[in-house]
């Protein structure tokens, strides 16, 4: 349709060009005088810029971007509507003061929701329990990794099978995984306290995730042996993208395998390391479903997390307004790991 339109027109302003000028078929002319005698005819007019706009509408619609939208168009326009949209919608209601009921009023906006959780306790409870467990999920996954990876590297014994068995819980949900470990830790007939009286250590034993002082480390522990496979994957492919001819010339210079690997080797993984570490993050401020499977909406102040505040706040408690300032904050925490690493991908040529 459009192509049949377009040709019409430049048919049209072909046909306006070829009746406006004569036919020479006799005499010379010279900037638009007759040097035969006859009647000066006027130079042909300059092509108008509208042959040029139709031609490139042309090329527009024929090129491969026009072509290509039935397949991005509709995924773009559904991440848009559900994931930018309801981000945006969200921010606006984080505005407002609505508690799940009647209409949201969005004549008049305020930080008011944003003040009350600053001067929320729990808040600041949950904000330095998110903390904690994405720097210590992080950096002890990431350690346990690196171990494993320089293990399985060095050629141990049952190479397969051991990466297989590490990397198999990462295949896992968090529900799987929060359902395994409650087992684990039951104090009653759970593995780890039966293990602890089989080898004489009673004492140890303790309620891992009703005990205060347990519960945060107890996740962090869990979470870890979740995510080390994954570490390892990623180490062991930087690991192993090393030159062999820097392992043997370490060794020709006298250095020990420890000294090798902390001068040598291990500050070649810190691209390995930065990837593996944005990863790590952004599934400790995703932990809401380990979390709720193990301890629902009141995992009390020492495991409370913003993930299950903001749940708790919006659909326990119908404060929608103040869970979605929560899930505002979850998102800028997101922002800052996420957005620091797509900026240095990006000058570095490789995003």
């Amino acid at each position: 349709m459009l192509r049949a339109v377009f040709n019409f027109f430049r048919r049209s302003d072909s046909d306006g060009h070829a009746g406006s000028g004569a036919s020479e078929t006799d005499g010379h002319r010279t900037d638009g005088i007759r040097t035969d005698g006859g009647t000066a005819e006027a130079p042909p007019e300059p092509t108008t810029g509208g042959d040029t706009a139709v031609s490139r509408l042309t090329d527009a619609v024929d090129g491969e971007f026009a072509r290509s939208i039935p397949f991005w168009g509709p995924p773009a326009f559904l991440v848009t509507l559900f994931v930018y949209g309801a981000i945006g919608w969200n921010t606006v209601i984080s505005l407002t003061d609505w508690n799940g009921l009647g209409q949201p009023q969005y004549d008049s906006f305020d930080l008011s929701m944003y003040t009350q959780l600053l001067a929320d306790p729990t808040f600041r409870v949950a904000a330095r329990n998110t903390v904690v467990l994405l720097v210590a999920f992080t950096v002890v996954t990431l350690a346990l990794g690196l171990f494993l990876a320089i293990l399985v590297d060095r050629g141990v014994r049952f190479e397969n099978g051991f990466r297989t068995i590490y990397l198999l819980p990462m295949s896992l949900s968090f529900v799987v995984t929060a359902i395994f470990w409650s087992w684990m830790y039951n104090p009653d007939i759970g593995l780890i306290n039966e293990l602890l009286r089989f080898v004489g250590l009673g004492a140890l034993t303790t309620a891992w995730i009703s005990d205060p002082t347990t519960k945060l480390g107890a996740v962090v522990f869990a979470l870890t042996w979740q995510f080390s496979g994954y570490a390892m994957v990623v180490y062991l492919a930087g690991l192993q993208a090393i030159p062999r001819d820097q392992y043997e010339a370490a060794r020709i210079d006298g250095a020990s395998t420890v000294r090798m690997y902390w001068r040598v080797i291990i500050p070649q993984l810190r691209s390995a390391t930065t990837s593996a570490a944005v990863v790590l993050m952004v599934f400790a401020l995703k932990a809401f479903d380990f979390m709720f499977v193990m301890f629902g909406t009141q995992p009390g102040p020492s495991a409370d997390i913003l993930a299950v505040m903001m749940f708790r706040e919006a659909f326990a408690k119908t404060n929608w307004a103040y869970g979605s300032a929560i899930a505002m904050v979850l998102f800028l925490m997101t922002l800052g790991v996420i957005g620091p690493y797509l900026f240095r991908q990006h000058q570095r040529g490789e995003l």
